[in-house]
């Protein structure tokens, strides 16, 4: 059966694409994988697949863009039949898009770094979950801590200011502030391909407990 993994958020530069592109590549080596570009006209993931094509032969992953939320629904259907995970980067706005991701999603990644800007856009986003809910009741978005210095006294209060505020649950891994990502990106790689080992460790982890979740509820 097919997965399929929403990463959204209602900010930009918060590291949608980032997540998106890294959990695309490792999951291409188990099974086939398509990589959904929702944020057009800025393409990140987009640039990303077609460095890679360049850089290296990727035979089990493949990219799409979708404009609209009805193209996102047909183009999924298509996918499904042959197709082990679908992985959606979301656009840095509320839209349709953002709705369609969250019902359509398995699991939705709210990427969120411990600033009061990107606290603020999550916030936003949690009035769109609920709306979606009316679709969906059962709809599973997990906030995801990125850029995380946990050695700070800053971040750690707005972890705790999240965890108060917010009725959403936390993944456990958390990617930490890493030029690797960046890097890794502009090369159309993943930090699983990349030389900083804490980074590739952060993204075997994420990846291990996104499968954990997805065949907890599968059972």
């Amino acid at each position: 059966m097919t997965k399929i993994i929403g990463v959204v958020q209602a900010k930009g530069g918060v590291g949608r694409s980032t997540i998106a592109t890294n959990l695309a590549a490792i999951a291409s080596l188990r099974g086939a994988v398509c990589l959904i570009d929702c944020d057009l006209p800025q393409a990140t993931s987009s640039s990303w697949f077609s460095q890679r094509q360049q850089e290296m032969a990727s035979p089990h992953l493949s990219l799409q863009r979708c404009d609209t939320h009805l193209q996102l629904i047909t183009q999924i259907k298509a996918l499904m039949p042959h197709t082990a995970t679908i992985i959606i980067d979301g656009p840095p706005r509320i839209s349709e898009m953002t709705r369609a991701i969250l019902i359509l999603s398995d699991l939705c990644l709210l990427p969120l770094g411990a600033s009061a800007a990107e606290v603020w856009a999550t916030s936003d986003i949690l009035t769109v979950i609920e709306e979606a809910r009316e679709y969906k009741k059962k709809i599973d978005a997990r906030i995801v801590w990125n850029r995380f210095r946990p050695q700070t006294r800053a971040a750690q209060e707005m972890h705790d200011a999240v965890q108060r505020e917010f009725n959403l649950p936390e993944l456990q891994t958390r990617l930490g502030y890493r030029v690797a990502y960046s890097e890794a990106l502009a090369r159309g790689l993943s930090v699983d391909e990349w030389l900083d080992r804490t980074a590739h460790g952060e993204i075997v982890a994420l990846d291990a407990e996104i499968a954990a979740i997805l065949k907890e509820k599968r059972r």
